[in-house]
């Protein structure tokens, strides 16, 4: 005997494609984050190190106990970073895109062999890190 198959309507199938595309829309979504390493440092902080008269014990007083301790041609290095890390993500069903941005504050002091500030090294990157979830490009 032959059977009829039910044919699929137009009607059928436009509804089919909605009901799908509602769910990756809905399936989809977006994902911010946000880190840091290590403390901020204050300006009045740095300021009061000063070249030639600071002392190591100074220093420490100051800011605390160095991230890192380098020693290089007999000298000490007290480095004190801060990292700040923004991630923003576009989460798809099938494909995501995310972007990291990390910028770090670092700030370098030098002693000579008497454990007096020699030098000063300070860079302050983080406050123009921006939030970004487009991987390509700027």
């Amino acid at each position: 005997m032959y059977t009829r198959r039910p044919m699929v309507s137009g009607i059928t199938l436009q509804k089919t494609c909605l009901w799908v595309g509602v769910c990756l829309l809905v399936a989809s979504g977006c994902a911010f984050s946000r880190g840091n390493l290590g403390d901020e440092f204050k300006p009045e902080d740095v300021e009061k190190i000063k070249k030639g008269i600071t002392t190591r014990s100074e220093v420490v007083m100051v800011l605390g106990a160095p991230d890192r301790i380098v020693q290089a041609n007999g000298h000490d290095i007290f480095q004190y970073y801060r990292y700040d890390l923004k991630s923003g993500s576009l989460l798809l069903l099938l494909v995501n895109f995310s972007r990291v941005n990390i910028k770090s504050d670092d700030l370098y002091i030098l002693f000579n062999r008497d454990g007096v500030v020699e030098d000063i090294v300070f860079g302050k990157r983080t406050d123009r890190l921006k939030f970004q979830f487009w991987p390509f490009g700027e």
